[in-house]
């Protein structure tokens, strides 16, 4: 156990006897919940972590191979919940994170109560007629070769369009300095995992309810994206919040954790 807690720089607060576990995006690492976590800390047990590779995780645990498809990911978050010996959490997460989660409850779903899914994407390039992710195949490799060569300048860039809040550059920063935080090597190792990755056959394997929760723009993952998941996701409920960009846990922390909790609520309620 304490060895996961430290690997994956586990840490956990709240006052509450129900489990919220948030799960990071590509590129972060667990403070970039700080602005959402009063709205739950006095009623959730609530677990935050990194994965390895990200954040103040155990670079030394890192292994290219391991995490070289989501499924290292994945096995991360089944160590977590081993260690902690969680059952029916909540788990909430952002952007590839999301599919962390569904994979992580196909292989255990007795410890899952439901998913939040905040910006998902079960594949990221097109796949003309039938699919349509947002980006082809190009646009990914030339996104990999700026991470390779010139990873401050991808960060400056690519955070001012995935925050999309020009009127408050001082998200764009907070985005940016997250991102230059992160060693490069690593960064685009998760990046091809999360932009090569296609999970959409495995998507009716989830059995555990979720909550899609989609920005009314997003540079990252378009409509059509959120519209396919909820009609694969045999229990979902897609909500779309006025929020831009990929990052309302960060612009718009109080309207996504009032919907969590709102769907958390509706969700207790039924039993």
């Amino acid at each position: 156990m304490e060895a996961i807690i430290e690997r994956n720089n586990i840490r956990i607060q709240g006052e509450g006897d129900r489990t919220l576990i948030f799960g990071h995006g590509f590129g972060c690492e667990q403070n970039i919940w700080r602005s959402m976590i009063p709205y739950f800390e006095k009623d959730y047990r609530i677990v935050l972590f990194d994965y390895v590779g990200s954040g103040n995780s155990d670079l030394a645990a890192y292994n290219p191979e391991r995490y070289s498809t989501l499924y290292g990911y994945v096995a991360d978050l089944l160590d977590i919940l081993e260690a902690l010996e969680i059952e029916k959490a909540v788990f909430v997460g952002h952007s590839v994170s999301s599919m962390i989660g569904l994979l992580a409850s196909i292989r255990k779903p007795e410890a899952f109560q439901s998913m939040v899914l905040i910006g998902p994407s079960p594949r990221y390039i097109n796949d003309l007629p039938d699919y349509y992710g947002g980006f082809d195949e190009r646009d990914v490799k030339e996104l990999l070769q700026m991470m390779e060569m010139n990873f401050v300048g991808w960060a400056s860039m690519n955070a001012a369009a995935l925050m999309d809040n020009p009127e408050r550059p001082v998200l764009t920063e907070q985005l940016k300095d997250t991102f230059c935080a992160e060693d490069p090597a690593i960064m685009k190792n998760f990046a091809q995992a999360t932009f090569l990755s296609d999970h959409r056959r495995e998507l009716p394997e989830v059995t555990v309810p979720c909550l899609i929760v989609q920005c009314s723009v997003d540079s990252i993952v378009p409509l059509e994206v959120a519209e396919y998941l909820h009609k694969q996701l045999r229990n979902s409920r897609l909500e779309v919040i006025s929020a831009r960009g990929h990052y309302p846990n960060l612009s718009q922390p109080k309207e996504t954790s009032e919907l969590i909790r709102s769907y958390l609520d509706d969700s207790e309620a039924q039993g």
